[in-house]
C-alpha cells in the first residue's frame, strides 16, 4: 500500500503538461484520479494510463464546472488532493493587447480558480487534505510582454496565501507551484509566438526560453510533478501558504 491509496485526487487541465504528469504520479502512488480537461481525447488517454475518470470540462464556464466537480465524487466519492492547474498564456506588447485577450487569460487562470476552490472546500477542511494551485514565477515578478498573465498569476499566488491563512486550523494546507518554462505544449504555443513575430525558428525560440531559466534548460514534467507530490504527501502538513519555485535557480 501506498500513501495515497484511497485517497481522491481531482486535476483540471489533466490532459497534457504538469495536469496530466501529476495525474500519473498520483495515480502510481494510489490515489484515484479524476481528469478535467477541455479535450477529451487527451483526458481519455492520461485515464487509460491511470485507470481514472476523464471528465471534459470548461473551467471558464463555472456550472460545467460544478457539473463536473458533481461526476467525480459520484465516481469516487469526496475529495481530498485537488490541484487547480487549467491554464493559458499569450505573449504581446501591453498597447496591442485587447480586452478579449485580458478577459480569457484572467477566466481561465484567475477566475477559474475561484470557481474551484470554491468547489472544493466543503470536502477538504480536514487534517491531511490538500489544495494546490499551479502559479508561475510570473506570480511573483514583473514581466514585460505578459501584463495579463503576469496579473493572473499574482492573482492566483494571492488567493493561494489567503485560503492557506483562512482554512489553516482545519487542517487543509494550500500551496501555490510557481514554475518558470516548463518543457510542455504551453511552452511550444509560445516558442511559435515568437517564431512568428521575429523570424527565428521554433527551436531557436524554444532556447530563447530556455536560457531565462537559471541552470539554462527548460524545466520537466517531473520536476514540477515531483514537487506537487512533496506537497501532497501526509507529511507535509507543515508546509501551509508557500510558493514553491522551480526555475533552475533564476529566483536565488
Amino acid at each position: 500500500m501506498t500513501w495515497a491509496t484511497g485517497k481522491h485526487a481531482l486535476i483540471t487541465g489533466a490532459g497534457t503538461g504538469i495536469g496530466a504528469g501529476a495525474a500519473r504520479a498520483l495515480a502510481a502512488a494510489g490515489a484515484r484520479v479524476s481528469l478535467l480537461g477541455r479535450r477529451p481525447e487527451p483526458l481519455q488517454a492520461v485515464a487509460a494510463q491511470t485507470g481514472g475518470r476523464a471528465i471534459p470540462c470548461d473551467v471558464t464556464d463555472p456550472e460545467a464546472q460544478a457539473r463536473a466537480f458533481a461526476e467525480a465524487r459520484d465516481a469516487f466519492g469526496p475529495l481530498d488532493i485537488v490541484i487547480l492547474n487549467a491554464g493559458i498564456g499569450d505573449s504581446r506588447p501591453f498597447l496591442r493587447t485587447g480586452r478579449e485577450t485580458w478577459n480569457a487569460i484572467i477566466a481561465t487562470n484567475l477566475t477559474a480558480l475561484f470557481d474551484g476552490a470554491q468547489l472544493a472546500l466543503p470536502d477538504l477542511q480536514a487534517a491531511g487534505k490538500r489544495l494546490i494551485i499551479v502559479a508561475s514565477v510570473a506570480g511573483l515578478r514583473g514581466g514585460a510582454m505578459a501584463a495579463p498573465y503576469v496579473a493572473s498569476k499574482h492573482g492566483a499566488v494571492g488567493l493561494t496565501r489567503s485560503l492557506a491563512l483562512e482554512f489553516a486550523r482545519t487542517g487543509l494546507t494550500v500551496n501555490a507551484i510557481c514554475p518558470s518554462f516548463v518543457d510542455t505544449p504551453m511552452v511550444d504555443d509560445s516558442a511559435e509566438r515568437i517564431a512568428g513575430a521575429t523570424g527565428k525558428s521554433v527551436e531557436e525560440a524554444r532556447a530563447l526560453l530556455a536560457r531565462t531559466n537559471g541552470n539554462g534548460r527548460l524545466i520537466t514534467v517531473g520536476e514540477v510533478t515531483h514537487a506537487i507530490m512533496q506537497l501532497c504527501h501526509s507529511d507535509a502538513s507543515g508546509t501551509n501558504g508557500a510558493c514553491v519555485t522551480i526555475d533552475g535557480g533564476t529566483s536565488a
